[in-house]
């Protein structure tokens, strides 16, 4: 429930008795003598309401309303006059204060206005929140292509763990995309903006890890010239994504922890401790817990680590999904080459959903861009048909409804004509598959 004030006023005896008049109502006061002291602190989004006198030395609380509303003009804010100032102040209704009192008011008058002003500011936010959720949403549905139960699944998933503060392992098999679902959780969450580093644990030898990790002080061991930031100070106010996170030493585990929770570490070569504020998310195919009963893995740096965990689909068990990918590679490679992309025939795209695509993603792209160069059909790859008959059925009849919902726009009559099929079954078959007309309208 949104309960925060901010009162601005130069009259510390203003400012004392509406602190006690608002905080035994329950509400959380802050205050300020200067306006220009509230504008440097006002927060983004600030889920209360501003109340100001109007005449104070420096900023007056008319100059206050115009920066404001420069900055968020749908925060209210309630002008304290005294009497000669209320023409003044109704003028500065028009110009977007929310209300005025004039001095000397009760504190029942004063209630109602703040409450008022709160239930306006609480529609506000969530109207906000509402459109930024949407947008995100819309955003990951570009970024994370495909339309397999288990995408839409991921993609709800992602969305809310990045806006929780907490620590993410993502398990998933070579080529799946880990650090494509890392950036995800950090640019849609509220560290976005902020660093992003990435390290792979298994690219580094395993005398460098420490240096690389925390970094080091000038002359810290032999080589070490000049001081050097390492990855978790780099980090600092982002987010650390740590790829194939079991080829980290122990060693370099139990110092990791250390950071984890105390959140402060050292430099090689030095005994200063660097206050840091960092998400972690790590990265890795086998299973840590499985890895800590073997013996290379710490345990209690595990379940640090797992405090939610996402499980990334190989590609061979959302094969709806792949030719929307293999286009959207496709299409990229031709842009980037200067290519044209040919569509893919019937035989291609059946040789393409029957693969099992060990290299999942990343094979695929790698696959298309060979076709964009003319290195090599679809037909080429080394196919497997590892699935049932009734399952390359099913993906097929995916893509098929896909690619009409696509072309007609979501039309639902065009694409009954096309297919040739009765309402019902049509409606049945995209509620099998995970598929909604409003996925394939026309942008306005």
């Amino acid at each position: 429930m949104l309960n925060s004030v901010i009162v601005v006023d130069d009259e510390a005896s203003i400012r004392t008795a509406v602190e006690q008049w608002l905080s035994l109502s329950g509400f959380e006061v802050q205050l300020f003598s200067r306006a220009e002291d509230c504008l440097a602190q006002l927060p983004k989004n600030f889920p209360g309401v501003i109340l100001s006198d109007v005449r104070m030395p420096g900023i007056s609380g008319l100059e206050l309303l115009a920066q404001v509303q420069r900055l968020d003009p749908d925060l209210p804010i309630i002008l304290l006059t005294g009497h000669g100032d209320v023409p003044m102040a109704v003028e500065a209704m028009r110009d977007g204060a929310y209300d005025f009192l004039e001095k000397p008011f009760s504190p029942d008058t004063l209630l109602s206005s703040l409450r008022r002003a709160l239930d306006k500011r609480r529609l506000v936010l969530e109207n906000r929140r509402l459109h930024q959720q949407a947008d995100s949403r819309a955003k990951l549905d570009a970024t994370l292509l495909g339309m397999s139960r288990a995408l839409q699944t991921l993609r709800r998933q992602v969305l809310d763990l990045a806006a929780l503060p907490v620590n993410v392992l993502i398990r998933g098999e070579t080529g799946s995309g880990k650090e494509l679902i890392a950036r995800c959780l950090h640019d849609f969450g509220p560290r976005a903006g902020k660093p992003f580093v990435a390290l792979n644990c298994a690219a580094i030898p395993e005398q460098l890890f420490e240096a690389e990790l925390f970094g080091h002080e000038s002359g810290a061991f032999t080589g070490a010239q000049g001081k050097r930031i390492g990855k978790l100070e780099y980090a600092h106010g982002g987010t650390l994504f740590l790829d194939e996170i079991e080829s980290m030493p122990l060693a370099q585990q139990v110092k990791l922890l250390r950071v984890l929770q105390e959140q402060k570490l050292e430099r090689l070569g030095s005994n200063q401790s660097i206050k840091v504020d960092l998400r972690v998310i790590a990265a890795t195919k086998p299973d840590l817990l499985e890895e800590a009963r073997a013996g290379r893995f710490r345990e209690d740096l595990a379940y640090r680590l797992t405090v939610a965990e996402l499980r990334l689909p190989p590609l061979r068990e959302r094969r709806e999904d792949i030719p929307q990918l293999y286009e959207h590679f496709a299409q990229a490679a031709a842009e980037r080459l200067g290519r044209n992309v040919a569509p893919l025939s019937g035989a291609q795209l059946s040789r393409l959903l029957s693969h099992d695509w060990p290299g999942n993603v990343r094979e695929l792209a790698n696959a298309a861009e060979r076709q964009v160069l003319g290195l090599g059909e679809p037909e080429a790859e080394v196919l497997e048909a590892g699935q049932s008959l009734a399952a390359q059925q099913e993906a097929f009849e995916a893509q098929c409804l896909r690619a009409a919902l696509t072309r007609h726009k979501g039309e639902i009559k065009a694409v009954l004509n096309e297919l040739q099929l009765p309402r019902r079954t049509l409606n049945e078959k995209m509620q099998r598959h995970g598929l909604t007309r409003e996925m394939f309208l026309k942008d306005p």
